[in-house]
């Protein structure tokens, strides 16, 4: 076809369209005029969900009951006519009756487009195909649609247009609606579980002068109030270790979180991140906490500790596999930073092995790079990675035995970094120390590097107990746990480019 062509026949849809659209807004108009606006209606009650009405035919056989949904399909046959109203649970079929319902009821149903909002009263009965139907003998117009849902066959199947327009997302896609219900009763069991364990929920800034506890760039804004310039917090670490400090000793936040990063299938610059923290305990506390939470959320949520994800097989019913960081790039690159010994030795075998790396790198960072390229791929089973090296953990107390190392464990699954927990550093001299090199390191270019929190440093001085502390990946979480193939399938409004017009 040629592009004239093409051009020609999209310039004919677009005017069909507008018709279709001017004839549900006349109807509207006609509706209005005879005194019988559907938006003037400010509520109908009674409902039932149609899940309900079916999982219990035998009590609602032969009954009146009230539904209200939207209208997803409509076969006019005369005198009687079958439609299917939607709810949140569901659909269920209903009977529609010029002599039930009444010449003049029946008339305007006729009228009805698909995507209005209707309310119907009638008897619960089985049709001859074995369908659990409503026989109205009301129906009432709650809300015009006035505009035109997708076509039914095809529904909606543009990627970019189904995350712009959830609303009829959700609408045209039942297994959408079931992924999101899914991720809000994760959610639910998971503050279930810590509060079970103690835990208290809080809720910390998101409007922060320093933006600190991970290495992200982040958002910044200005307030008119204040005259001064703020940041969307990247992390819930600092405020909430304050608490533990003010002797709330175990305490929890599911938060949006916000880096002014890329945005690919894992990634969104506005996220849902958990961290809890926890006094008198290490990072060995964590991994068995977090163990039995995921464990515990799985079979709760979907019954199983078997999770399959695209394809994959991961069984979180097994004790979770725990490895060094030195011993995983060992196992998976064949290299032994056990042997390695000075910067030069770490660059001339990344310079081997091929591993890319910058002058402001250190020994501990050619590891991380290292465990980054060979190892990560391999985590498929739930696995915990620990003890980092001190260049990439400012926040981390050193493992005492070896301070080039620090008590700190990343939790992976089907090759994700899920979690990311330390023994938190408590000793206010050396985490000034750590955030001097960290500000080294955002002057050599490191955009990513924490600023020194004067504050924090404060209250470390006022004195905080051993502490552990965690966060975790809540959308992650979920997409594992739902099978979604990208986080923008467990995000309601994922981040998007402005649509131009």
């Amino acid at each position: 076809m040629s592009e004239q062509k093409k051009d020609q026949k999209k310039e004919q849809g677009t005017q069909e369209l507008s018709e279709l659209l001017k004839v549900r807004r006349n109807k509207l108009a006609d509706l209005q005029a005879a005194g019988k606006d559907p938006f003037v209606i400010t509520k109908y009650d009674g409902a039932i969900h149609s899940d309900v009405i079916k999982d219990n035919y035998d009590e609602y056989a032969d009954k009146e009951v009230t539904i209200a949904g939207r209208l997803m399909s409509k076969r006019v046959m005369g005198k009687a006519s079958f439609c299917h109203v939607a709810d949140k649970a569901g659909t269920i079929q209903s009977y529609v009756q010029r002599d039930q319902v009444g010449e003049e009821e029946y008339k305007e149903f006729k009228k009805y487009d698909i995507g209005d909002i209707v309310g119907i009263k009638g008897v619960v009965f089985t049709t001859k195909t074995g369908e659990v139907s409503v026989k109205a003998t009301e129906i009432t117009l709650l809300s015009k649609s006035l505009q035109i849902l997708p076509e039914k066959f095809h529904g909606l199947t543009d990627t970019d247009m189904r995350y712009r327009q959830r609303y009829v997302d959700l609408i045209m896609n039942p297994e959408v609606k079931d992924t999101f219900v899914k991720r809000s009763q994760i959610i639910s069991t998971i503050r279930k579980f810590l509060d079970d364990q103690g835990f208290i929920e809080v809720e910390t800034p998101m409007l922060v002068s320093n933006a600190g506890g991970a290495a992200a760039r982040p958002f910044v804004t200005h307030s008119n109030a204040l005259d001064e310039d703020f940041k969307l917090r990247i992390s819930l670490e600092l405020y909430l270790k304050r608490l533990i400090v003010g002797g709330l000793e175990r305490v929890y936040e599911i938060g949006r979180v916000f880096r002014n990063e890329g945005v690919d299938t894992r990634h969104n610059p506005e996220f849902t991140l958990m961290e809890l923290y926890q006094a008198y305990t290490d990072y060995h506390g964590m991994m068995d906490l977090t163990e039995r939470m995921f464990r515990h959320v799985a079979q709760t949520v979907l019954g199983t500790t078997t999770i399959v994800y695209q394809g994959v097989t991961m069984d979180l019913g097994k004790p979770f596999e725990r490895i060094t960081m030195v011993d995983a790039v060992k196992k998976y690159a064949g290299v032994d930073f056990n042997e390695i010994k000075t910067l030069e030795e770490a660059r001339k075998i990344a310079d081997e092995k091929h591993v890319e790396y910058e002058d402001r790198h250190k020994k501990g960072d050619i590891l991380n790079l290292f465990f980054e390229d060979y190892v990560e791929e391999h985590l498929i089973q739930p696995t915990f990675v620990m003890d980092h090296p001190i260049e990439i953990s400012p926040l981390t107390k050193k493992k005492p035995d070896n301070p080039e190392y620090v008590e700190r464990f990343e939790f992976f699954m089907n090759g994700w970094e899920m979690a990311n927990a330390y023994s938190e550093l408590n000793d206010p001299i050396d985490q000034r120390e750590r955030f001097a090199a960290q500000e080294e390191q955002f002057a050599q270019g490191d955009e990513e590097a924490n600023h020194t929190d004067e504050d924090f440093l404060n209250a470390l001085e006022i004195g905080m107990p051993p502490t552990g502390g965690i966060g975790y990946g809540i959308d992650r979480m979920c997409m594992l746990m739902t099978d979604s193939a990208a986080i923008r399938d467990v995000l309601l409004f994922p981040t998007m480019k402005t649509q131009k017009d």
